[in-house]
């Protein structure tokens, strides 16, 4: 009989799949590397997995406890699933821009959501760093995961995704297109693909608001880069460890429009629902194009599913609300 003795089993060995309408006039092949294959629907199942496993191992999260973590969701939801099948209570701190399906769904699984104000600087006590540092300081037996500073977080796409797109494509991937947001999904797989290939390209997807290109540009931390953004999953108002700004060879910025609209394009031309940041991500690359040859192999992650967006970026109403769409 073949069958896994858990959900968790089931992470990684995502397909990849050629994009076509979209990149017609593109000579390069680009290819979608698909997590939403993903038990909890993203990425983020691989590092949940790896932050919780090596906590354990540290004797910094014990039966019982409680894992904290502050999340635009997709963590949360992996870190969730790691709590359900081992026993553990979860606590999310969460920011109120981000789409309600994502808070309904970690309280599926049992999870404690608090929102935070998205509008305020992340060290203000209401931020949802701040929160969830707070929590994990006056909580008996808990373990905060920090996904931005915590590097089992970018170990876990070392040891899986960079590994699996290096297989897939024979070893032939010449770019890797990734949007930024912890920092882990890039500079893992970058770091992977890189000591295979120093000539590979990284690319980061950043959107208006967020202070990474700046910051790889010119190596200033600008504050008044920082603005409220539509866009979630990818930028920053901070420089998480996690972000390795020497395994990126550029930064590409993306509006919140182009890439809720790309988003939509994905769905109704190559029958991909996915989220916010696989239509950056896949608006950047156009944005690139002038950067490839026909003998190209270009990745793109897509981190998400687009369920978690289906009140937003699918929502005629919400776009029209937003000024995307008439």
């Amino acid at each position: 009989m073949k069958y896994c003795n858990n959900i968790l089993e089931t992470i990684g060995n995502t397909p990849l799949v050629k994009i076509n309408k979209i990149t017609a006039d593109i000579p390069a092949l680009v290819l979608g590397k698909i997590e939403t294959f993903n038990p909890g629907h993203s990425i983020k199942d691989r590092m949940a997995v790896k932050m919780i496993d090596d906590a354990e191992a540290k004797g910094l999260l014990k039966p019982g406890g409680t894992i904290i973590e502050c999340t635009s969701g997709n963590t949360g939801m992996g870190i969730a699933l790691v709590a359900c099948v081992r026993g553990y209570k979860t606590i999310f701190t969460t920011s109120d821009k981000q789409s309600k399906e994502k808070f309904d769904v970690l309280r599926a699984l049992g999870a404690e959501v608090i929102v935070c104000p998205t509008a305020v600087e992340p060290d203000d006590p209401r931020s949802y760093y701040s929160v969830a540092k707070k929590l994990s300081e006056e909580t008996p037996n808990s373990f905060w995961a920090n996904q931005y500073d915590n590097l089992s977080n970018r170990e876990a796409h070392y040891l899986s995704t960079g590994p699996e797109i290096w297989e897939q494509t024979d070893g032939k991937i010449t770019h890797l297109v990734v949007g930024v947001g912890t920092g882990g999904t890039v500079s893992g797989t970058a770091r992977y693909l890189k000591e295979r290939n120093p000539n590979i390209k990284v690319w980061g997807i950043d959107t208006y608001g967020s202070v990474f290109k700046k910051y790889k540009e010119t190596g200033i931390f600008d504050p008044n880069e920082i603005h409220s953004y539509i866009t979630e999953g990818i930028g920053e108002d901070i420089l998480p460890k996690n972000v390795d700004f020497d395994l990126i060879d550029a930064f590409e910025k993306v509006t919140d429009k182009d890439g809720a609209l790309m988003a939509r394009r994905l769905a109704r031309e190559e029958g991909l629902l996915l989220g916010y940041s696989a239509g950056s991500a896949m608006a950047g690359v156009l944005q690139l194009k002038e950067n490839f040859s026909k003998d190209d192999v270009v990745v793109v992650i897509f981190h998400d599913h687009g369920s978690r967006y289906v009140g937003k970026i699918y929502n005629d109403d919400w776009m029209r609300a937003n000024g995307f769409i008439e």
